[in-house]
């Protein structure tokens, strides 16, 4: 058998492959970026967990591309037979080792670290409060030491806003979520549901490197990325292993920045994370 055949055959394998751990994109309510102008008084805020989004349909834990995850069956043993929608999440500033867990191809203890920590019930009617409330009753009578709802509090204003995200900032936390409890629920997009952060971020795609020159001779200076239909140089925040096995060509990164240049190029942007 040739070379050329046999890489066929395992391409081949692989899209099959593909297409069968992969279930139908699932339309997900997504967030858009706080400005201060909204006025968010008597919203919902809740933390930002820097995790992996999980969403469950029912029957199966999927991802929001839709790939299935390599779940034991004792993580989703009594899941609620209704959608819900969270975070895998372990502790602040331990995306790495999430992902780490929850991507692997096969079912393993490490999913023990894991929690489902829930932010929506998509689908069911009412406020935000009354969709929880659902999932709540479910647990009150099923039990299940992975799944939690993740905390609500109500907003007074934007300095009250303020204080609890500095707060959550000296703790390491990612950032806030506030949401109009009134909306129903939005598989999409929506100005209702607002992430807020100190700083902003962004994915782009690395689409190579650049030398690294001094103490980093011989190891990548930075990572040239394609941001926007730019080319967008990142340096800052690579660690001794970054820049010795960088990530690759074609991973969307994500990155933050202090707003942008007159020229609409992102201020001191530095490497935080490879996405999924």
């Amino acid at each position: 058998m040739s070379i050329y055949v046999r890489y066929k055959k395992i391409w081949i394998l692989i899209a099959l492959l593909s297409v069968i751990t992969h279930a139908q994109k699932p339309n997900l309510l997504l967030l858009k970026s706080y400005s201060s102008d909204v006025n968010v008084t008597n919203w919902l805020m809740s933390e930002k967990l820097d995790g992996v989004r999980g969403y469950w349909d029912g029957k199966k834990l999927i991802s929001r591309s839709g790939k299935a995850f390599a779940v034991p069956n004792w993580f989703i043993k009594g899941f609620p037979p209704f959608e819900i929608d969270g975070e895998l999440w372990t502790k602040r500033k331990d995306f790495e080792n999430i992902t780490s867990i929850v991507n692997k191809h096969t079912p393993h203890s490490g999913w023990r670290d894991i929690k489902y920590h829930i932010f929506e019930v998509p689908h069911q009617k009412g406020g935000l409060m009354e969709r929880l409330s659902v999932l709540k009753k479910w647990l009150d009578k099923n039990p299940n030491e992975f799944i939690e709802i993740i905390p609500q509090k109500v907003c007074r204003g934007s300095a009250h806003l303020k204080e609890v995200l500095e707060e959550l900032d000296s703790k390491g936390a990612e950032g806030l979520v506030v949401r109009n409890p009134a909306t129903l629920y939005e598989g999409k997009r929506s100005s209702n549901s607002l992430k807020v952060k100190s700083f902003q971020d962004d994915e782009c795609v690395v689409t190579g490197y650049t030398k690294g020159h001094g103490k980093f001779e011989g190891l990548v200076g930075a990572l040239v990325c394609s941001w926007r239909d730019r080319s967008l140089k990142i340096g800052s925040g690579l660690s001794l292993a970054d820049r010795q096995n960088p990530p690759l060509v074609d991973a969307n990164i994500t990155f933050k920045y202090n707003g942008l240049t007159r020229h609409g190029n992102p201020k001191f942007p530095v490497f935080l994370r490879v996405r999924n």
